[in-house]
């Protein structure tokens, strides 16, 4: 048993990166994912674990100052806080404005205000201001009546990455298609791509989606679901993309999963009426990632990936593989991968966060930005 609670262990975490700034690395701006890894690794039960590897991930790449706040915004003025959608350089306002709504109203309340504001731009930093959200609502959740200043200041910052890094997909994604996600992943035409697969490349690929053939009719083709179904759909399915694809980097294709497994942890949290829109916009999501960084199906939907991880471990020791390896991807997607896997026991998920596990260099063997070059030999 561990000495440490998950909640002391998360709050310990959290005043030991509370100087970090959203973003680190040279070349790629790569989301501060100290906030994330510390809190999945307690969840994963190594709450003993958190200490050490936040100062193994402080030794690994070196944060950028965070951008001070210059000018107010105001929240109930649309046409002071819409302008700075998107303007990283606003990051600091939007953690001022953020930590105000959420001094004078129950953190539930100012999810739901912003979820709608937010959602058309869920691409932000790769997903990550969503599921850095998740992270701190969890915490929040964990913490009961009464969030400590420290929780509810990450949740303000989780927000204000998500507003900072705002960015919207072409397109306007609906649930009123006639398609199950496995097919509509089997039905997205895949192109051969320019550039290769590193991080200018694929903004590239990103700022032409709208010219993809079959790209805009896509966000249109998959059929209404219950939101738990289709949670674990898009989470299964995007297991088994990751499996198929040991030729790409090893980290971009990971938020296929991440984010709808974020989402689930906010849903119960969020009316009803927000969730269908939220589907649609996970699925705009899903369909950029393919067509960003992927050429063919290779070998989704096969058995192929057995033969890449013949030595599958018990699940039990996947957490503590994860603590040990110490990537922050890693212990992310393993414990979304095992979260999910409570839920729908599909083989893929732990054969994908040991992929990962072995695709990605562990943390303190150094490697490059994001998971484009660290890659395991």
């Amino acid at each position: 048993m561990p000495s440490l609670s998950y909640r002391d262990a998360v709050n310990d975490a959290l005043e030991r990166m509370e100087d970090l700034g959203y973003e680190r690395g040279k070349g790629v701006d790569v989301a501060n994912h100290g906030p994330m890894g510390a809190e999945a690794l307690a969840l994963l039960g190594q709450e003993d674990a958190v200490a050490r590897w936040v100062g193994r991930y402080r030794r690994a790449m070196e944060h950028h100052e965070p951008p001070a706040a210059r000018f107010g915004l105001d929240p109930a003025d649309e046409s002071s806080w819409r302008s700075a959608l998107g303007e990283f350089h606003r990051a600091g306002d939007w953690e001022l404005l953020f930590a105000r709504e959420l001094a004078e109203a129950h953190w539930r309340e100012v999810l739901v205000r912003w979820w709608p504001r937010l959602l058309p731009g869920l691409f932000a930093g790769l997903t990550h201001g969503l599921i850095r959200t998740a992270h701190a609502v969890r915490g929040l959740y964990a913490a009961g009546e009464k969030p400590e200043p420290l929780q509810l200041a990450e949740l303000s910052r989780g927000l204000a990455y998500w507003a900072a890094r705002y960015a919207e997909l072409p397109g306007q994604p609906r649930l009123r298609g006639s398609y199950g996600l496995p097919a509509a992943v089997a039905a997205l035409p895949r192109m051969p791509q320019e550039g290769g697969l590193g991080p200018e490349g694929a903004r590239r690929r990103l700022d032409s989606l709208a010219q993809v053939p079959a790209y805009g009719d896509s966000l249109q083709w998959l059929a209404p679901e219950q939101a738990p179904r289709l949670l674990s759909e898009m989470t299964a399915q995007f297991a088994d993309v990751y499996l198929g694809h040991p030729e790409v980097p090893p980290v971009p294709l990971i938020h296929g999963v991440t984010a709808p497994a974020a989402v689930r942890i906010l849903f119960p949290h969020l009316p009803e009426a927000l969730h269908v829109p939220t589907l649609a916009r996970l699925w705009q999501v899903q369909a950029a990632l393919l067509l960003t960084f992927t050429v063919d199906r290779r070998d989704e939907g096969t058995t192929a990936w057995r033969s890449e991880v013949p030595d599958l471990p018990p699940i039990g020791e996947l957490g503590a593989r994860a603590a040990e390896h110490g990537d922050e991807h890693v212990i992310k997607f393993t414990e979304a991968c095992l979260r999910e896997y409570a839920l729908k026991p599909d083989p893929r998920y732990p054969a994908a966060a040991y992929a990962a596990l072995r695709r990605i260099t562990p943390l303190d063997a150094g490697g490059g930005v994001g998971g484009w070059s660290r890659t395991a030999p």
